[in-house]
């Protein structure tokens, strides 16, 4: 069952809100990774490195949950436990460029390295969890 963002909490994907992003290891233990995040409609996007620790846990489960907080006001956040419903590579670049002129300033991801493909994971939320 899917549930839609909170019209509410919108505002925390125009900010520079970090959210810390959970997946599965292969036996079961949580990893958590803080990210930069993004919304497209009711999915919440979330750009990484094929082949990095998260990308492997979501292509075996893709089951995550995300913790999003204010950087206005650390006692407002948004919680969301969901699936990822696709990884693509098309348009990962240009979104990670897209991120780092969000979170840095820079026109360009000044961190990517020559042999890293950029991939998006496209996140439909299930279960929304809101504080402040």
């Amino acid at each position: 069952m899917s549930q839609a963002i909170p019209d509410k909490y919108r505002d925390l994907f125009t900010k520079r809100a970090f959210a810390s992003l959970a997946t599965l290891m292969p036996d079961g233990r949580p990893q958590v990774t803080p990210v930069w995040c993004d919304i497209e409609g009711d999915l919440v996007i979330v750009n990484s490195a094929r082949a990095r620790q998260k990308d492997k846990n979501v292509r075996r489960d893709p089951r995550v949950a995300l913790a999003i907080i204010d950087p206005d006001n650390p006692y407002r956040y948004l919680e969301i436990r969901g699936r990822v419903v696709e990884i693509t590579e098309h348009g990962a670049d240009d979104h990670i460029d897209k991120m780092a002129k969000k979170y840095l300033g820079a026109d360009k991801y000044p961190y990517r390295t020559a042999s890293e493909q950029r991939v998006m994971f496209k996140i439909q939320p299930e279960h929304t969890t809101m504080m402040g």
